[in-house]
C-alpha cells in the first residue's frame, strides 16, 4: 500500500470514529506544570523522542524564536524500543551525573552548579506498551514508580501521549484513554501529541507525518510533536512561530495551528 493509500485509509477511519476519539477518554485533570513554564527538562523514552536529531532540539528552537531570553536546559534519555521499565530513573537525577557539565560556543568546558537538576520530566511507554495486553498492567506500574521517583528528585512528572501507527488508527483512542486515565491516577500532566497526528491526518493527509516504517516520525511529525510539547509546557500558540525546521513554511503553519488547536481543545484552553 503507498503512503497516499494509508493516508486516505486512516482518514476514512478517523472519520468514522473520531468523534468518540474526543469523548471516548476522561477531561485531564493536570493542565500545567509546576513550575509552569518550567526552565530545565528532561525526556525519557526511546527512539520516537530521539529520531530526526531529537524532539528535545526541535522544542527549544520553539522555545527560543518565542523569547530568546528564556531560561532553557533541556536533555534526552532515550533507549531504542524501550518501555518504561527499561529505564533507571533514580540514576538520571543522580548527584555529578546528568547535566554536571557544558559545553560553551567555543568548546569550553563549563562545570555546572545546579540548584535543581530538572524541574519536568517528561516520560513515555514504547508505542504499543500502554495497551498491549502483555505490557499494559506495567505501563501502570511504571508510570506510577517513575512518577514517585521523579517528584522525589523535586521534579514534575509528565506524560507523552505518543502516536497511533500509520496503518493502525484505532490506537489513538487506546492511547488516549491509557494515557489519560494514568495521568489523572497519578496527578500528571498528559501531553496530547497522539490527538494531534490523528488531527493532523484528518485535516492534511497530504502530509506525511510518518518515517517508512510507519511508527517513527518523519521531520513533519517530529516538529508537530515538538509543537505540541511547546503549546503543552507554555499555555501558548505556536502558531506563527519563525522556527519551522526546514520545512515548507506553509506545511509547518498548518502543523502550528494543528498542534495549538489540539491543545486547546484537550486542555479546554479558551
Amino acid at each position: 500500500m503507498t503512503f497516499t493509500q494509508t493516508a486516505k485509509s486512516f482518514l476514512i477511519t478517523a472519520l468514522l470514529f473520531g468523534a468518540s476519539v474526543c469523548s471516548a477518554y476522561d477531561t485531564p485533570i493536570v493542565t500545567q506544570t509546576k513550575p509552569s513554564p518550567p526552565a530545565s527538562v528532561i525526556y525519557i523514552g526511546n527512539s520516537f523522542f530521539y529520531f530526526n536529531n531529537g524532539m528535545d532540539g526541535h522544542v527549544k528552537q520553539f522555545v527560543m524564536a518565542a523569547n530568546k531570553d528564556q531560561p532553557w536546559r533541556s536533555t534526552m534519555v532515550t533507549i531504542g524500543g524501550s518501555g518504561l521499565d527499561w529505564h533507571n530513573v533514580e540514576a538520571y537525577f543522580a548527584p555529578n551525573g546528568i547535566a554536571k557539565y557544558s559545553f560553551s560556543a567555543t568548546n569550553e568546558v563549563k562545570f555546572n552548579k545546579l540548584d535543581k537538576l530538572f524541574e519536568v520530566a517528561i516520560i513515555m511507554d514504547c508505542s504499543q506498551c500502554p495497551i498491549h495486553p502483555e505490557l499494559k498492567a506495567s505501563f501502570d506500574e511504571y508510570v506510577k514508580k517513575h512518577g514517585a521517583t521523579i517528584r522525589k528528585n523535586g521534579a514534575d512528572p509528565v506524560l507523552f501521549m505518543s502516536w497511533a501507527y500509520a496503518d493502525k488508527p484505532e490506537m489513538t483512542q487506546q492511547l488516549a484513554d491509557a494515557y489519560v486515565k494514568a495521568g489523572n491516577a497519578n496527578g500528571m500532566m498528559v501531553i496530547p501529541a497522539g490527538l494531534a497526528f490523528a488531527k493532523s491526518i484528518a485535516m492534511h493527509p497530504e502530509i506525511n507525518l510518518y518515517f517508512t516504517d510507519k511508527r517513527h516520525p518523519s521531520l513533519a511529525g517530529t516538529y508537530l510533536g515538538a509543537a505540541v510539547v511547546y503549546a503543552s509546557l507554555f499555555g501558548q500558540s505556536p502558531v506563527g512561530s519563525s522556527y519551522t525546521a526546514g520545512l515548507d513554511p506553509a506545511i509547518a503553519t498548518k502543523l502550528q495551528n494543528v498542534a495549538w488547536e489540539t491543545v486547546k481543545s484537550f486542555y479546554k484552553f479558551k
